[in-house]
């Protein structure tokens, strides 16, 4: 096999790796959370993986939120699969919309 041909497979291997990983980006489960800080404030956050994205709020290194950081203790207090990225995109910007009432009767608090 000359070095054309192995250049050829390598990008054709090299494209399906990529299709792949872009394929299991858009089609896996993505959350909507929301996290209750010590002043009762609610934080809305979309994620993949809500237990490690949790973690690095808590963590409140540079993978934070920078409006989490300092406000501790933090509290996971909803969350909710949604689907692929776009939905739980539109669906975190209309719940920032929402007023603190109508997010506390979505996290069973009010």
């Amino acid at each position: 096999m000359g070095r054309g041909n192995i250049r050829q497979l390598t990008m054709i291997f090299w494209r399906d790796q990529v299709s792949t990983s872009l394929l299991k980006l858009t089609m896996t489960d993505w959350h909507l959370y929301m996290i209750r800080v010590k002043s009762g404030a609610l934080y809305t956050g979309i994620a993949l993986d809500v237990d490690k994205r949790f973690q690095e709020h808590q963590a409140g290194g540079v993978k934070a939120a920078k409006y989490l950081r300092g406000k501790g203790p933090l509290e996971l207090v909803y969350r909710k699969k949604i689907g692929n990225r776009s939905e739980a995109l539109k669906t975190e910007a209309a719940v920032k919309k929402l007023s603190k009432y109508e997010k506390e009767k979505m996290v069973g608090g009010a």
